[in-house]
Order: C-alpha cells, then structure tokens, then sequence
C-alpha cells in the first residue's frame, strides 16, 4: 500500500466521508493537519476568532446541511474552548466531528505545554472521544468515530491528535478504505401495527413531531402520514418546520415557553398523543400531571434508553423516525382502502379553526418599542425560504411563539443547552450549509455580545446574513425569573456610554462595533421603520455580502408569556382583539371570534 503521513491519509479519509467543510484556527500542535489540507485542497476551511465559535459553526452547519462538519483546534485551550460546542451538539443529536492537536505521546504524563487529557474532558458530552496513541490506529479511529456519530442517536465526536502521530508514515489505501455503516434500530411491522392501533382507538388523536424526524430527513412522511389520517401535527421546538406552519394540520406548538395558545388548547383537547423522535423535554411538557391527563402516550424513538425516560409511555417503540414511518404508511394506507380508518374531518377542522382565535396581539406602535412588533414585522419582511438562527433568552421564546417556519432545517435552534453567544458563530455556518439561501438569526443583546468577534469571520469569508438584535440592555429571561424573588439584580446592562451618548443609556453601541469589525448594521427605534430597516438590511447584505446587524431598541422590561402548567400560562400582554391587533397571524381572526385568558 501507498506510504504517506497519518494527516494526508485523515484528509482523504474526511473527503470519502463526506465530511469536507471545516471551521477553526490553527497552531502549532494541529499545523501537520492543515499542512495536509493545504496540499490536499478538498476541504474548505473558515478561520475563526475563537475555537468556541469555531465549534458552533460546524455545528451550525451541521444542522442546516444534514452532514458533518468538521471543528479544528490545536492543543490544550483549543480542545477545552470546544466543550461548550460539544455539549449543544450532543444535546440536540447533532454529529460533528472535533480534531485537536496534542503533545507528542513521550510527553503526555510529563505536563507539557498545553498537554491536557481531552479525551477525558470531552467523554461526558460526546458519542465517542479518543486520543490516537499509535499511527497506525488513524484510519479504523476516523471510521468508528463517523460509524458512532451516524449510529443511533446522532451526536458528536472528538478525535485528539499527538503531533508526532500526525507526522508518522503510515500504510494506507484511499481506495480500500470505505465508511463503515451506521446501525440505527427499525421497527417491525408487528410493532407499527400496534401503534396504529392504540392512535386510532382515540377519537382526538395528535402527533408531536421531534427534531428526531428531521434527523432521519422524514419529514415528507410524517406529513404523508397525517394527510392519510387527517389528524393535526404539533411540532416540538427542535422539529420546528417538519410541517409548514401553513398548512391545514399544523395545530401550534405546544409547551410552556415556545407555544401558541391554540396549539396548548389543542394538545388538551386530544386523547391520544403519538410522539415520534421527540424527548418529552420539560419545556415542552411543563408539569408531567396537566401534561399526561386523560391521554394515552405511545413515543417512537431511535434511542432506547429515551423510551420511559421522563414518563412511561402506554407503548414505546424503538426505531429510526424514517423507518417507522414507511411501515405506518403502509399499514395506514392498507387500512385506508379497506375503510376502517375513523374519520377525523371534525376533529381536524376543529384544531384548524381553531388557530383563528386567541392572537397574542403584536401591533403595538410604542416607543421604546414592545418585542412583538419586530416579530410581526419580521414575518412580513422575510419570505418563506428564510432559514431562522436562535438559542436562547425572551427573544427566542417570543420568536417561537410570533415567528412562521415553513419547512425543515429552516429554523436552527440550540434547544437543550441554550449557550449565549451560540446565535452569531452557528448563523455562519448555517450560511455555509445552505449558500445562497436567506438566512436570519435573532438574538437579545446578551447573546449577541458573547463571540461578537465573530462577525468579522463573517465579513472576512464574505458570508451574509441579516442579524436582528432586539436590545433592552437587560438579561431579560432572567429578569423575570427574577419576579418570584421580588429582585431586578445584576441583570441590567444599561450604561452611559461616554463615546455614544445616542445610545441614550442603552450601554455598549453595538453598531459601531459591528461596522468595526467589517459588518454593516442599521439601528431602528421606531415601530413604524422596522420595515425600513429590514428592507435595508437585506438590500446592504446582498449588495456588500456581510454580516449585517438590525438592532431595534426596545422598551427594557417585557414579559413574555410563560407558565408551569400548560394550562397555567401567565398572559403578561393584551390579546388581540379584533384582526388588526396580530395582522401577521397565520390564520387571521374571524369576526365573532371569542378570546379567553
């Protein structure tokens, strides 16, 4: 076989696994790995400010493509500064692959400089972690590592590299080597027909559809399956976007946080739930005991031990969303012809009407100005085929509640672990995974400033997207997490600010520093020129194709509607009340339309 360096031998490898979009900074421990890719040239690289947003990137990238992004970082720091990225990742079944550099192996027991044990580090928030002591372990490491992120549950990876293991002449093939199949568990038939069995015996039947069903790429069939059957789907916020929230049997997302009224009262009108690639996650759930009465639960999941993790279901199936849905298709559809599917057209009719009533209103011309507008406004500025960028705090809650996602990978959310400064470094790799496609992230304040290096990764690869920044100097969910304790503390991050005194108090000018670091940005205070100034801002990103910031200064203190209970939702805002009130709505009001609390 061909001698070549262990590194030459990784980049072929990435290249035969698909896996050729890489986000990083290299150094000194990881330079023979980018020495290869120099020569190599088939993997593009991004250079990043910081190895965190380098992770998020990939990670982004990952989500908006369905492939695997590659994270590259030199020793010591590098690998720790990808923890955070990792932990995302895992927590949302999003594979991508680390590679770091590491001291030469004689050296590692020795505390060397910028040795630290990784492998160890990283094991809690990875699928498979493994420093590569020997040379010639390179390629079945890459292969498992690929095999393990694939498999299952998907996930991430991180594979450390000594430097002199890098560099060590190994025996290898390209043409002998092949990506290992991923295993993934898949239901029987026996077991499909004891789910359409148990959803069928309901006379109010609903499916929760989970990012696990965007996983799979299933999407078209989990809505094959409801047309066939008639009956209403309610997305999770991680499968946001596997039915367009236009459509007929879209019933509202359901959960305590990222909600719509209707898709709540929806939920507690069923009395049977199938949930397919989904983790009954507590935001979505809030109290288990509202959650659970008087409805039967039947969960599909690929990861066994998801399966009576949070509560038992009355059955639980393991399986690939994908998998499992060609056999409910065809059971369904068997059934269908032979007429004993029940019909649902009330029901059905029932959920759809239902989205016309109880409009958390949006149409307010207050300044400083009030969140909802800027999401009633973002629906009409940006068309269906907008990719939407988020991760945490009032911004992404009220944006999931106001916000229209009409299809899958369209709305990239950091759902489980939430990080700050995550929005800004996933958008760009976003950008990367679906080129030429419009992309738009949402952000508070807060978020927005941890890794606003990272805008001139933006401007510097020229990879454009429109930022909308909604600022009210304030850690606004923490805020009013803050109520119960009666306490506004250590939660405001107004300021004087003596170099922009137009900032009116606001603190840091977040369009100076955009502009600084090669972006452009567009602030907007009143209501009425948030349509202004989303036009602008799409019209300055294609023309100069770079990152461009829309901060809209709010009024600081807003609560967002939330509760415990789904039942229990705190209305902080007037309902609308008659059309214009939410003009955005996706089904609008109807005259006669009754409103409740």
């Amino acid at each position: 076989m061909p001698m070549m360096r262990a590194v030459d031998a990784i980049v072929l490898i990435l290249e035969k696994e698909g896996a050729t979009e890489a986000f990083g900074l290299p150094g000194a421990a990881i330079n023979p790995l980018y020495s290869a890719m120099r020569q190599h040239g088939g993997i593009r690289h991004t250079l990043h400010r910081h190895v965190e947003g380098a992770s998020h990137a990939a990670d982004g990238y990952s989500r908006a493509s369905g492939k695997i992004g590659l994270c590259l970082g030199t020793s010591g720091p590098a690998g720790t500064d990808m923890i955070t990225g990792l932990y995302a990742a895992i927590a949302d079944s999003i594979p991508m692959l680390c590679i770091t550099g590491q001291a030469p192996t004689n050296v590692l027991h020795k505390e060397d400089f910028q040795a630290v044990d990784i492998e160890s580090i990283a094991k809690p928030v990875t699928k498979y972690a493994n420093t590569v002591l020997e040379p010639g372990l390179v390629p079945g490491t890459f292969a498992k590592a690929f095999q393990i992120m694939r498999s299952g549950r998907p996930g991430p990876a991180l594979i450390d590299l000594p430097i002199n293991v890098q560099l060590a002449e190994i025996d290898f093939d390209i043409d002998a080597y092949e990506p290992l199949a991923p295993t993934k568990p898949h239901a029987t038939r026996g077991q499909a027909e004891k789910i359409v069995d148990l959803l069928l015996s309901g006379k109010r039947p609903i499916i929760i559809a989970g990012g696990g069903v965007i996983n799979a790429n299933a999407s078209d069939k989990l809505v094959l399956l409801a047309e066939e059957l008639n009956i209403p789907v309610s997305p999770t916020l991680m499968g946001w976007g596997i039915i367009p929230d236009d459509h007929r049997l879209q019933s509202g997302m359901v959960g305590i946080q990222t909600h719509t009224k209707y898709g709540n009262q929806t939920f507690l009108a069923s009395d049977v739930v199938l949930g397919i690639g989904n983790r009954w996650a507590n935001r979505h759930t809030g109290g288990l005991n509202t959650y659970r009465a008087g409805r039967k639960f039947i969960h599909v999941d690929i990861e066994p031990t998801q399966i009576g993790r949070v509560f038992s279901p009355d059955l639980g199936i393991i399986s690939d969303a994908s998998a499992v849905l060609d056999l409910l298709l065809e059971i369904v559809r068997e059934r269908k012809s032979a007429g004993s599917i029940p019909d649902y057209s009330d029901w059905a009719n029932e959920c759809t009407a239902r989205k016309s009533t109880n409009h958390r209103k949006t149409n307010f011309d207050n300044i400083p100005i009030k969140p909802q507008r800027v999401y009633q406004e973002m629906n009409a500025a940006f068309g269906q085929d907008t990719t939407y960028v988020s991760t945490i705090g009032l911004s992404q809650i009220a944006g999931a509640q106001m916000l229209h996602v009409y299809g899958p990978r369209k709305w990239i959310n950091a759902g489980q672990a939430g990080p700050l400064g995550w929005t800004g470094p996933a958008s760009l790799g976003v950008v990367r995974g679906k080129p030429g496609e419009k992309v738009v992230a949402l952000s508070g304040d807060y978020d927005f400033q941890f890794m606003i290096e990272e805008l001139a990764v933006g401007a510097q690869f020229k990879l454009p997207y429109v930022h909308v920044v909604v600022n009210n100097s304030y850690l606004g969910l923490i805020r009013q997490s803050q109520r119960p304790f009666e306490m506004d503390y250590h939660v405001s991050l107004g300021f004087d600010n003596i170099n922009s005194p137009e900032t009116n108090g606001y603190g840091v000018d977040h369009v100076k520093v955009a502009e600084g670091l090669g972006c452009k940005a567009v602030r907007v205070t009143d209501p009425a020129k948030l349509a202004e100034g989303f036009a602008e801002a799409n019209r300055l990103a294609e023309e100069h194709q770079v990152p461009v910031v829309v901060e809209v200064i709010l009024e600081k203190v807003t609560n967002i509607s939330m509760g415990a209970q789904l039942d229990g939702i705190n209305e902080f805002e007037d309902l609308a009340l008659e059309v214009g009130d939410a003009p955005s709505a996706l089904v609008p009001m109807t005259s006669g339309t009754r409103v409740s609390a």
